[in-house]
């Protein structure tokens, strides 16, 4: 049987490529976009985002006391203290649909209940206060209230329905992991364990924090700053890491040496940027400490499981729907005549339409900008907004290798239903 299924995709792939329509417009403008869209994911997402985000779920297996996650996030804890963290610990980061995922995996393993687990999965990219803020000021103060009013309420309906769906499996869960735990319960002391977070977070949100529109007010000397906050973050993280996990002075000097020259030489942030993660990477591969190899290696797992699987869903969500502006194997003129009015249909459409395609941090509202220029009803603008920056076709990959198939359409599903049922709703009023 096996023999069979490598001769079939032998087959299958050999077809493919032999009646591959190279020679139409269209199909070829579908591939190139696939392949623009995710050169843009890895030139914007992968090394300010991504990277980061693996380092901060890798660190929460070597961080976090596993009856700390049970405590605030597991399925015994308070109802309201579990999905309050949960809700506001993702609106703080406000990262993007994919960019969350290996912090959903990492808080999940740990122990975290299913309800709170999908209330952060959702919070993540859909809580963004500085998406929420542009879109008050590009699209209206009406819609960014209700966008981030909305999105909140959300967040903690999604995780309690979750929660109700898969309650058995949820009983059997937890009774393994206490099981697991009473014998595996170690941790790092509390201080450290926020400061190493915070520090983290902060490089995080900092090293991707957007350009606003204008060129003054507080957001603008913000980005201004960025990498000066973003840089001395990193400085006392690399000073946490030789205290409390081991890596050498020798490494730490060289990190930052290696660091300062590249910027200095090459005047290039991405490139400094990976000069740093790779000197952390290398000290702490050559530390003696325990903590510090398991760091390393969760996070080397995490990258192999969640970027293959990110790309892989890039490429197939360029292809059918292209770059904002550009055309894919679906038509935009489709999409356009689909989400005017405030109709059941176009509210749905809007919310499948986002759930399934990639919006980078921020893009969704130029975007709707565009979509509302051409006749899009303010229903299915909204539907939009509370399913596209929360879902993608790649996240949805990445979260049913996490949760397997069942919770991963359960998530999905509710996410459009709920999209949908507000779209109609504000369209109404």
């Amino acid at each position: 049987m096996g023999e069979l299924k490598i001769l079939l995709v032998f087959v299958i792939g050999f077809a493919l490529f032999y009646f591959m329509p190279l020679d139409n417009a269209t199909f070829f403008n579908a591939v190139m976009e696939a392949f623009y869209v995710l050169q843009d994911y890895a030139r914007e997402h992968v090394v300010f985002c991504l990277i980061p985000a693996f380092f901060i779920a890798g660190g929460i297996a070597v961080f976090l006391k596993k009856d700390a996650v049970m405590k605030f996030l597991g399925p015994k804890a308070p109802k309201p203290v579990a999905y309050g963290v949960a809700s506001v610990s993702g609106a703080i980061l406000a990262v993007c649909s994919c960019t969350v995922l290996p912090l959903f995996s990492g808080i999940y393993k740990m122990g975290a209940g299913l309800g709170p687990a999908a209330t952060f999965l959702y919070s993540g990219p859909a809580i963004n206060v500085l998406a929420v803020i542009m879109t008050a000021r590009v699209l209206g103060p009406e819609l960014g209230i209700v966008r981030g009013v909305a999105a909140v309420f959300f967040s903690i309906v999604i995780g309690i329905c979750m929660h109700f769906l898969f309650l058995k499996e949820e009983k059997e869960r937890h009774q393994s992991n206490e099981a697991m735990f009473k014998q595996h319960s170690e941790g790092k002391p509390i201080y450290q364990t926020i400061i190493m977070f915070l520090l983290m977070i902060v490089i995080l949100v900092f090293a991707n924090w957007a350009k606003p529109q204008t060129d003054s007010g507080v957001w603008s000397g913000i980005f201004a700053s960025k990498w000066i906050v973003t840089s001395i973050a990193a400085f006392f993280m690399l000073i946490g890491v030789n205290r409390w996990y081991g890596m050498s002075v020798y490494y730490i000097v060289l990190n930052i040496v290696g660091v300062v020259l590249v910027r200095y030489l090459s005047d290039n942030n991405m490139l400094a940027f990976i000069t740093g993660i790779a000197g952390l990477s290398i000290g702490l591969y050559k530390s003696q400490n325990d903590d510090a190899k398991t760091w390393l290696n969760e996070t080397w797992e995490y990258a192999k499981i969640i970027i293959p699987l990110l790309f892989y869903g890039v490429i197939i969500a360029g292809f059918l729907l292209g770059r904002p502006g550009y055309e894919g194997i679906i038509p935009s003129e489709w999409v356009y005549k689909a989400v005017g009015g405030n109709s059941l249909w176009a509210n749905f459409f809007a919310s499948i339409a986002g759930a399934f395609m990639y919006f980078a941090t921020l893009t969704e509202v130029p975007i709707l900008q565009g979509l509302i220029g051409n006749g899009m009803g303010k229903g299915p603008a909204l539907a939009l907004l509370l399913a596209g920056p929360a879902l993608s076709l790649p996240n949805m990959l990445v979260i049913k290798s996490v949760l397997g198939f069942k919770k991963t359409f359960a998530f999905v599903s509710l996410v459009v239903v709920m999209a949908t049922i507000a779209g109609i709703i504000y369209g109404a009023v």
